[in-house]
């Protein structure tokens, strides 16, 4: 068989139960799929006909001894040619990056994974080529901390350089809370950053990318910021943004501006930026090297028939000179509510709107995704399920207990 005939063996890296749709269209078009996943995610309902090989790391999150998880691969190497590497969490990003590096395959290196895992350096790279990010300052410097407090005015958000989502970001009101959390945190200080806090709203831009262009990208807002919803209890909501609005055009603008100052050369990206209440401008706030979590795919794919998961999957696996082109994509509004829930096994069929397109099936979580032709009947609908599932189903843990949907 010509080698470039020979099915191309894929490593999909994940630290959490995620991505079982990339792995099922990976494998739908001929790859030999190899997974690497923790040992407790073991007995999950993987799609084992989609995997070729399956392989569990003892430690959990993203604390895996890469040297054991290195010497593991170079065996696997002796008799099989691994020709992609693909992290399918935020978790997993540096430890794919890892793996390339030391195998020389292709995809994002170490230095390029920084800038979509730590928020220092994304901000960094984004300021450097003119993007618009909210005031911040390294916590290396105890001197250089003080003159940004005195320059910027409080409060300030104290957030870990590579944790995901809102996980870890605290809420500064004055120097005196500052010091005392940098004390706390002792030798980690370093692993943080501080940032101005920008009141306003809080949207997402999630996107394709191919031979580094944005090949697809859809515009949302979250109806909660992801802050409030992890920090201070709230049912998580998103929809589609207006098609053509002024807002729209210079989200998906700035979107394509982020991704190519950092870098990014395929495959998928989630982007969050805020609008400010005071200046109306927007502040790119992080992005990321994979889909959107918080069953954001699923509202993406409501809206326009694109799964996020299958087409990366698709690019991923595209060999030099081959073309890929993206499915018809509508133009529909989605939005999506989620909440923890008091019940093991929410019921939601007293949800019986026609515009109801998906619910969630999982253990004390409560979730719907609707879809119309108009805007205004999404955000009425998000609006009146909210109320109801404050009454029907929430429940609130502290940030540290609540679990990655």
């Amino acid at each position: 068989m010509n080698l470039h005939q020979q099915p191309m063996t894929i490593l999909c890296i994940t630290c959490y139960f995620k991505g079982t749709q990339f792995l099922r269209t990976a494998k739908a078009l001929g790859c030999y799929v190899i997974l690497i996943t923790a040992k407790k995610l073991e007995h999950k309902e993987w799609p084992r006909e989609s995997i070729d090989e399956i392989y569990y790391v003892p430690q959990d999150s993203d604390n895996w001894n890469m040297d054991e998880v290195i010497r593991g691969i170079a065996y696997l190497f002796r008799s099989r040619k691994i020709d992609r590497v693909v992290a399918l969490d935020d978790y997993d990003v540096e430890k794919a990056a890892h793996i390339r590096e030391e195998f020389r395959i292709p995809g994002m290196g170490q230095t390029r994974a920084r800038y979509f895992r730590d928020k220092l350096a994304m901000r960094m790279q984004a300021a450097e080529e003119g993007i618009q990010v909210p005031p911040f300052c390294p916590t290396f410097n105890h001197d250089e901390l003080r003159n940004f407090t005195a320059a910027t005015p409080a409060p300030w958000l104290l957030k870990p350089r590579s944790a995901a989502s809102a996980t870890g970001i605290k809420k500064i009101h004055d120097p005196n809370q500052l010091w005392a959390e940098l004390e706390a945190l002792g030798d980690r200080q370093h692993t943080y950053l501080l940032e101005s806090f920008i009141p306003g709203e809080v949207y997402h831009v999630d996107s394709l990318i191919d031979g580094d262009k944005v090949i697809f990208a859809r515009a949302s807002r979250y109806m909660n910021p992801p802050m409030e919803v992890a920090h201070e209890g709230r049912v998580f909501r998103s929809y589609t943004l207006e098609f053509g609005s002024k807002d729209e055009k210079a989200l998906l603008k700035l979107n394509k501006k982020v991704l190519r100052a950092l870098g990014m050369k395929r495959g998928a990206s989630h982007t969050e930026f805020i609008k400010s209440a005071a200046d109306g401008k927007f502040y790119f706030l992080e992005t990321s090297a994979r889909v959107g979590g918080a069953h954001l795919v699923e509202m993406i794919e409501a809206s326009s028939g694109i799964n996020l998961w299958s087409e990366w999957a698709k690019i991923e696996t595209r060999r030099k000179g081959e073309r890929y082109e993206l499915p018809t994509i509508t133009q529909l509004y989605a939005g999506i509510i989620l909440s923890l829930a008091k019940q093991e096994h929410p019921d939601t069929s007293a949800y019986n709107d026609p515009e109801i397109v998906w619910r969630l099936q999982m253990p004390h979580h409560a979730g719907l995704i609707v879809r119309s032709e108009k805007l205004a009947r999404v955000v009425e609908l998000l609006e009146n399920y909210a109320q109801r599932f404050y009454q029907d189903f929430f429940v609130s843990l502290p940030p540290a207990e609540k679990p990655t949907h």
